[in-house]
């Protein structure tokens, strides 16, 4: 099985400015998330597999080449967001809507957008088919998904080991983790490392 790197993109505008940027909000990457993934150096890859947003996408351009071959995957998308898509806390405050998003701990759905259950039941879902495909493949050493925050807490709180909480794999911009499958478990039980 594949060593598999789950690495959050880089810095956008709305990342800097602390605004909500789910599925709903393509936005490219600013100039200092270009810079920040040229002060670093990353592994080589034989596959790369991302989220279509352009984030994602430039990310990946950015570390492994404009011509590196990747396949995008939808189900790997950010949260929507819904009515709080690309606000921050200062232009929602005073919204009531908001104010019972955050009292609930986030586990009401977001105003018209998706609940927490349903982003987690997607990202899940299409990381383990996407696993699948990499069985099934040719051999590979190690793969890249290049995908969102939100993304990388979903599939690790499920498939993270040992055990933690969505929150506990909170990751910054341009950094992630590396898995490795857990000897003598099921295939869906993964060794997480902090990466960057």
């Amino acid at each position: 099985m594949a060593e598999i790197m789950l690495l959050r993109h880089s810095m956008t505008r709305g990342n800097l400015e602390g605004r909500y940027v789910g599925c709903r909000t393509d936005e490219s990457l600013c100039e200092e998330g270009i810079r920040l993934l040229q002060s670093r150096s990353y592994p080589a890859v034989d596959r790369i597999y991302a989220s279509p947003m352009k984030r994602c996408v430039e990310t990946a351009q950015v570390i492994w080449g404009t011509d590196a071959q990747m396949t995008l995957v939808p189900e790997l998308r950010e949260c929507d967001f819904g009515a709080f898509e690309n606000q921050n806390y200062k232009e929602l405050s005073g919204n009531s809507a908001y104010q019972a998003w955050i009292d609930s701990g986030g586990t009401l759905p977001f105003p018209d957008g998706e609940s927490m259950d349903q982003f987690k039941k997607r990202c899940r879902e299409g990381f383990r088919k996407l696993v699948q495909v990499m069985e099934t493949s040719e051999p590979l050493m190690r793969a890249a998904l290049v995908v969102h925050g939100g993304t990388i807490m979903a599939v690790l709180e499920r498939f993270g080991f040992p055990k933690k909480t969505y929150f506990d794999y909170q990751v910054k911009n341009g950094c992630g983790y590396m898995l490795t499958p857990v000897e003598g478990t099921d295939l869906w039980n993964y060794q997480c490392l902090p990466w960057g």
